[in-house]
């Protein structure tokens, strides 16, 4: 029993003292082994390690591909005309022991404050160096201003231990007392092109509305000139019948024209003349032209 009582507590240790002196490293991490501060190992391929328990340490680095977002910057390209523009930074860490030694126990934290002041002075000079303009950097050619960036950026970064992959910008804006400006000239720009384009259509109305008003006034005078000549025909063909009904048969002509002459004259309410016993005009009616016949 008492022997027993020795053992447990000799096996708790050693058992603590196994769990304490092993350790897994992951498929996408790295690990150093330090000792008293010291860098005793590097651990890189996946699988379980050993350590010396309670004197050396595990420290682990994460082995992927990494990004970081850069704080937005004002730069000034060649024609002067500001933007700003902020970044992100795809990167690795490449090399362990001098990414430890570069940062110290500062860790990612301290590397990425680092790579930040590696990636913006970078970008500074590059989109304002000369021949760049505002119109360069928003168009497709920045993607060479970009691979420009990351290259100076991975050699200013190997220091750190750290690789330098891909350097994109996320946006490109104006200042924003330089925006409101912009926006203002683009409104009265916008507005003068409608301003030309309602002048446009009004002059293009006009022409439509002169051109409808010629053609009305053609066609009009078209018409009132057909119409003029077919009632002259008319007139021409119905004298022609009366001259030759009046050369055919003289008093049917003028009786004709006496009955013509009545119908005219006792139109509506007009039902009474005033006019001499002798007068000839209804010579007709009284039968003097019928006596005069027999």
């Amino acid at each position: 029993m008492k022997k027993a009582t020795f053992i447990l507590p000799i096996v708790f240790v050693l058992g603590l003292l196994g769990l304490s002196s092993v350790y897994i490293v992951d498929e996408r991490e790295k690990v150093l082994v330090l000792q008293f501060g010291q860098i005793a190992a590097v651990k890189e391929d996946p699988g379980l390690a050993f350590k010396i328990p309670f004197i050396q340490e595990v420290v682990r680095y994460d082995d992927r591909i990494l990004s970081l977002d850069t704080a937005a910057i004002e730069v000034t390209p060649s024609d002067d005309r500001r933007l700003v523009v902020d970044a992100f930074a795809r990167y690795r860490i490449a090399d362990v022991v001098q990414f430890r030694q570069a940062v110290g126990v500062g860790g990612l934290r301290a590397a990425e404050d680092r790579l930040e002041g590696i990636l913006n002075p970078q970008i500074r000079a590059v989109l304002g160096s000369e021949g760049v303009t505002s119109n360069t950097i928003l168009s497709e050619d920045r993607s060479l201003l970009m691979q420009r960036i990351t290259a100076q950026a991975r050699q200013r970064a190997l220091p750190l231990g750290l690789e330098v992959l891909d350097v994109r910008l996320k946006q490109t804006n104006l200042p924003t007392q330089n925006l409101e400006a912009t926006f203002a000239r683009m409104r009265a720009e916008r507005q003068r092109e409608a301003t030309d384009e309602i002048a446009r259509g009004n002059e293009a109305a006009q022409r439509v509305r002169a051109q409808a008003d010629r053609t009305v006034v053609e066609l009009v005078s078209e018409a009132v000139r057909e119409a003029e000549i077919t009632r002259g025909e008319a007139d021409a063909r119905r004298n022609n019948i009366f001259a030759s009904a009046f050369g055919q048969d003289p008093e049917f002509f003028e009786f004709y024209r006496s009955m013509t002459a009545y119908e005219r004259a006792l139109q509506g309410s007009n039902s009474t003349m005033v006019i001499t016993p002798d007068s000839e005009f209804f010579q007709y009616l009284d039968g003097s032209m019928g006596l005069a016949g027999n």
